[in-house]
């Protein structure tokens, strides 16, 4: 019997449109960030359906936070409150800024941050809180934004996983909030293979984070090379950094947005076969959206139940063993040693991030997968967790 191929955990969805886009990119002879960059940025401002809103293009979602965060005036002395369930991105870029970060643990629901713990985490140094829509989930918004304003805290969302969700009925970009920044990574709902967007409505922000996503140059690299004049002329108002989306990456983005809803709806119906498949097995299946919302389903993780007759590092050797991937998604940062040794956590401070963590795989999730991809992976979990 012939070995079935491997499955992978991801894999991108790119069409003949993005392609021809990419080639009419490379013989344009503009290939850095011009006017495909622009239009990226415009149609992702005009896909939200806020005309005030500001699409700033990044070359990944890590720069986006951390252009926000220094936008907002987050510095030494300061306090900024996220999740210990999420990817380092989330936290470094408060330490690139200096200041410091407090962890708090889940809702052990939806895995996203706790906003009780948030609130309790509250000291005279907090500036910002960073949420993060856990796996595409948005989390609780509707306590979180309120608390925030209370406190005078700024909001900047880790949208990473959150395209296109929803939270109260309006789309994640388009919220309360003081910046959303999206991922466009090669895993993503959408991908540029790598890059990112920061959504913001203030002109101000939107105004540094243009500047400062580029050498703190005054003027954008698109108006200095085109027929302007003096189009030679610039200034450095800032030491700014080197965050900017090429166009290249720009001409792929421009046609995975058209697709992002497309996307959306084939990862639900991924995701409601997985239900149907894995209903009757030792598995605590992921959260479904609040009434009325949107899941992006970016991810789709499971946690072994307690009856499960194998732990999870077995299941996950099964799984690979069947030409399966997956994921854990995430190592929590309490447990990570930069985290742990700065700030002395332990895993009794996270219960329900630790409990989560020893339990949880990530599997496959892209809008290719088939019915029979489906299928064979519930088929694996079975045979893993019942034989």
């Amino acid at each position: 019997m012939t070995a079935q191929p491997f499955l992978p955990f991801a894999l991108p969805d790119i069409g003949e449109a993005e392609i021809a886009e990419v080639v009419d990119t490379l013989r344009s002879g503009w290939i850095t960030t011009g006017p495909k960059t622009r239009r990226f940025e415009e149609d992702f401002a005009a896909w939200l359906g806020e005309p005030a809103l500001h699409a700033l293009a990044v070359n990944s979602a890590t720069a986006g936070l951390h252009l926000a965060l220094e936008a907002l005036g987050i510095g030494p002395g300061d306090e900024v409150i996220t999740t210990t369930h999420t990817f380092t991105a989330t936290a470094e870029v408060v330490r690139y800024l200096g200041a410091d970060v407090v962890l708090v643990d889940i809702d052990p629901a939806t895995l996203c941050l706790d906003v009780d713990a948030v609130e309790r985490a509250i000291t005279p140094r907090t500036k910002a809180v960073i949420p993060v829509h856990y796996a595409g989930l948005a989390a609780d918004m509707a306590r979180l934004i309120p608390l925030a304003r209370r406190h005078g805290l700024k909001i900047v969302e880790d949208a990473a996983h959150a395209l296109p969700t929803t939270s109260g009925g309006r789309l994640v970009g388009t919220l309360a909030s003081d910046a959303t920044v999206f991922s466009f990574y090669a895993n993503k709902t959408i991908t540029t293979g790598e890059g990112g967007m920061v959504v913001v409505r203030d002109d101000e922000l939107a105004k540094r984070i243009k500047v400062m996503r580029l050498h703190g140059i005054s003027r954008d690299a698109f108006d200095r090379f085109t027929a302007k004049v003096p189009s030679w002329y610039y200034e450095i108002v800032a030491p700014g950094f080197k965050y900017n989306l090429t166009d290249i990456a720009a001409a792929l983005g421009i046609h995975q947005l058209k697709r992002a809803r497309e996307f959306q709806q084939r990862r639900e119906a991924v995701a409601m076969a997985y239900h149907q498949a894995l209903a009757d097995l030792p598995l605590q299946l992921p959260p479904g959206p609040r009434d009325g919302d949107t899941h992006s389903w970016h991810l789709y993780v499971v946690r072994l139940a307690d009856e499960a007759r194998i732990g999870r590092d077995a299941f996950i050797e099964k799984l690979f063993a069947a030409g399966i991937g997956c994921s854990v998604h995430y190592i929590p940062l309490h447990l990570q040693p930069y985290w742990r040794d700065r700030y002395g956590l332990r895993a009794g401070q996270f219960p329900h991030s630790q409990r989560a963590y020893e339990r949880l795989v990530s599997l496959p999730m892209y809008s290719r997968m088939t019915e029979a991809d489906v299928a064979r992976v519930a088929e694996a979990a079975r045979q893993a967790l019942l034989s």
